[in-house]
């Protein structure tokens, strides 16, 4: 760790623990290519499938290096958070495999898929409104009585060490990669690849893909500093949250550049993701694609990976279902 302006940043090397600390608990993902989607965009596309990690999600690398970096003592009291879904059921996966207990405080409209899948690897709910004022006051609540450790759901400096283990990955399985696009909604995935890429591949361009319906991360690029949506509407719903000061840091200073995509073209990114990778992609993945397909000036005859998020998704609730 290091201290930039008053704030614990993780390093390089903390990257590189992690990624060993982790490695019995996550999976390799794999990469896809697929011809029809280069046609379609004129890029180079390679797909790091996150979504086939044991809890769906690439969240399970900031949560296992979270949960096993800490000490026995603090492990016997358990971990807790905030999150929409994916960090939450990532987080109860990681304390289950330690086996300690985790407590996590969820919007009533997340996903039920998501749901489930928390309490299957033995979490606890608590819900909240789908605000974030809602969700850290309600959250506020549950650590003060079970004196858990809190792993925030991208604002740790733990966390964003492991998500930036996904990159490490992906630069040793595709040579020559022009730019990496990841979705970014409070930016630890992103951070993770402004980390790694920072240190070990830094002629990398990296993008961040975001809907128009919750662009506060865009608004805050263009701005030069951090404007926050309380509850923002996009079906998106793992990325509602906003940036934060260590996640601002890296996105700041390495990222190229956030581009959005309308409710409509995530829709259509999903089902087409759907159709011609045969993923099932949740709809905060498909904004990565979205945001291809619609600036193919930008990408264009460049090798680009693109990180698969997550594909926990309600199948009760499909975006294209009225």
């Amino acid at each position: 760790m290091k201290d930039v302006n008053g704030l614990d940043l993780p390093t390089y090397d903390d990257v590189a623990a992690a990624h060993e600390r982790i490695a019995p608990h996550i999976r390799r993902t794999e990469i896809l290519t697929n011809q029809f989607l280069d046609e379609q965009t004129g890029a180079t596309l390679f797909f790091k499938c996150e979504n086939l990690q044991p809890p769906g999600a690439f969240k399970v690398r900031g949560a296992c290096n979270a949960v096993f970096s800490l000490s026995d003592e603090a492990a016997a009291r358990g971990v807790a958070t905030h999150s929409s879904g994916n960090h939450a059921l990532s987080l109860a996966y990681a304390a289950m495999r330690r086996g300690i207990p985790c407590n996590v405080v969820m919007p009533r409209t997340a996903p039920q898929a998501k749901k489930d899948t928390v309490i299957a690897y033995g979490g606890t709910i608590t819900e909240c409104e789908p605000s974030t004022t809602s969700r850290e006051a309600v959250f506020a609540e549950v650590q003060a009585k079970t004196g858990a450790d809190f792993v925030h759901p991208y604002n740790d400096p733990r966390v964003i060490a492991g998500q930036g283990t996904c990159s490490k990955e992906f630069i040793e399985q595709v040579a020559d990669l022009d730019a990496v696009i990841a979705p970014i909604g409070g930016g630890g995935m992103i951070s993770g690849t402004c980390l790694t890429l920072s240190e070990l591949a830094p002629h990398v361009q990296i993008y961040a893909a975001e809907p128009e319906q919750a662009d506060d991360a865009y608004r805050s690029f263009k701005a030069g500093h951090i404007i926050a949506d309380d509850a923002p509407e996009t079906i998106a719903d793992g990325l509602k949250v906003p940036l934060k000061e260590r996640t601002w840091h890296f996105v700041s200073n390495y990222v190229t550049d956030i581009l959005t995509a309308s409710e409509q073209e995530i829709i259509d990114a999903m089902k087409l993701s759907w159709k011609r990778l045969k993923q099932v992609i949740e709809p905060s993945c498909a904004v990565p694609l979205a945001v291809i397909l619609k600036n193919p000036e930008v990408f264009a005859g460049k090798r680009v990976g693109v990180i698969i998020t997550g594909g926990n998704v309600d199948l009760d609730r499909l975006p294209w279902i009225k």
